[in-house]
């Protein structure tokens, strides 16, 4: 068995440097939506190359994907160091792109400049994932320090997960034989809490909707002819009513969910993690953990109408909004689109025309227990000094489900460094520091411990 303080000495060799490759890292805003500079993208993949190279891999490929249809993906590293003759293949994997910054004042800090706080790094992408590349770096780097990489490595390090992963597909396809593995470990995800690790193993799927509501063919004056056609945003508001029921649980026919979950997720803590205003009260049925991780949940996340800046005393003739489906692990994504459809064709008020733009369609993902597993849950134990808990994740990852199906034969672990105050995607996102180290010391062990 590996031996636990002497892997700890090398990491706490490395920390520093993996930290500094990290902060840099951060500074580079490689936002892969094409809104932004796609330039910044080469550069990340650039310096991910030489985080790489400084730590002992030297392999490594810079590849832009050009797909059958003349698409181009975003820049992708693939990358392979050797370890002993017949010893298992572990693929690491991680995403070097991030999601735009948003608004700056919902940040306290520069976005895309490292700064420390009370034990956290903030900054775009510190934890979402470029903390998922330094994990991967700092446990070769350790594993370098002892003289030992028990395994063969291949690291995929991909640049458009913040975009839905394209062009993922047709890249498994095209580097197959460079990526299969015995061993998958996506390091993507969050942990229970700060000071206690998890694996993750299930994640809801995706279903994106456009809707759009016609009522008129052009505006009216609404003192001249309101009353009797209801302008476009009050029919679409009684429509995105019927998703749920009085309770707050969706209410789409179809959509399958179920109550069982690995943890107990108290009511205090979920509120106090998600930020809930006192008053408000919680939505759905079931336990917490289900609501979040097993039983479908549906959201306005985009509305098209005319602005509070820009009314005017007019009937507005339509109305655009977007809907996000969580569906649960086992429902097939295009049987929930149809029974999402459905339900809006059937329900749309008075007679109103409804349309349907562009659909997102991705795969939940649900883990099958194993030995590797078991392997993973000791080292995590073993870094964080305290049991690890198995967690469902509420958000999608579709590429896991797109890994599972290509490479059937390996054992997908899911792990991360987020915690419930990440704010992955959000202003003041952040890593908990120590929890970095501790998850970089889990797969050092981890990795050492599958060689065995």
């Amino acid at each position: 068995m590996t031996d636990l303080a002497s892997v700890t000495s090398a990491l706490d060799a490395v920390l520093p440097g993996v930290r500094a490759d990290l902060e840099e890292l951060v500074r580079i805003p490689s936002v892969s939506s094409s809104a932004f500079d796609q330039s910044e993208l080469q550069r990340s993949a650039a310096k991910v190359a030489d985080i790489l190279r400084s730590s002992g891999v030297t392999d490594i490929d810079i590849v832009t994907l050009e797909t059958e249809d003349h698409g181009t993906g975003r820049p992708a590293i693939l990358a392979h160091k050797k370890g002993p003759a017949g010893a298992p293949t572990v693929l690491l994997y991680a995403h070097h792109d991030v999601q735009p910054p948003g608004e700056r004042d919902t940040w306290d800090t520069e976005p895309f400049e490292p700064v420390e706080k009370d034990g956290r790094l903030y900054g775009r992408g510190t934890a979402d994932d470029k903390a998922g590349i330094l994990v991967h770096a700092g446990a070769l780097r350790t594993l370098e320090q002892l003289g030992d990489l028990p395994v063969n490595v291949t690291l995929f390090v991909e640049g458009e997960e913040e975009i839905g992963s394209p062009t993922f597909v047709d890249f498994l396809t095209a580097h197959r034989d460079r990526l299969e593995a015995d061993v998958i470990i996506v390091a993507d995800s969050s942990n229970w809490k700060v000071g206690t690790p998890s694996l993750t193993t299930s994640l809801r799927g995706v279903v994106g909707l456009e809707v759009t509501v016609d009522v008129l063919d052009h505006a009216l004056h609404s003192g001249m002819y309101g009353g009797p056609v209801l302008d476009a945003v009050t029919v679409a508001s009684r429509l995105i009513a019927t998703l749920h029921d009085d309770s707050g649980a969706v209410a789409v026919a179809g959509l399958h969910g179920y109550d069982e979950t690995d943890a107990d997720y108290p009511e205090d803590q979920l509120r106090a993690d998600m930020g809930v205003l006192e008053g408000v009260q919680l939505a759905g049925r079931g336990s917490l953990a289900s609501r979040l991780w097993t039983q479908p949940a549906l959201s306005v996340i985009g509305l098209d109408a005319t602005s509070v800046e820009r009314s005017s005393n007019t009937l507005i003739p339509s109305c655009r909004f977007q809907l996000s489906l969580r569906t649960a692990p086992g429902q097939a994504p295009q049987d929930a689109y149809d029974a999402l459809t459905a339900h809006i064709s059937k329900n749309v008020p008075f007679g109103a025309r409804v349309s349907f733009g562009n659909g997102e369609l991705g795969p939940a993902f649900q883990a099958v227990d194993s030995d590797v597993m078991g392997t993973a849950r000791q080292a995590l134990a073993d870094a964080w000094q305290t049991d690890p808990v198995d967690i469902g994740v509420g958000g999608s990852i579709p590429f896991i489900a797109d890994l599972a199906e290509v490479f059937p034969q390996a054992k997908i672990l899911v792990t991360g460094v987020e915690d419930p105050d990440t704010r992955a995607h959000s202003g003041n996102e952040s890593l908990h520091l120590d929890d970095f180290r501790k998850a970089i010391l889990a797969e050092a062990l981890l990795l050492s411990r599958l060689g065995e």
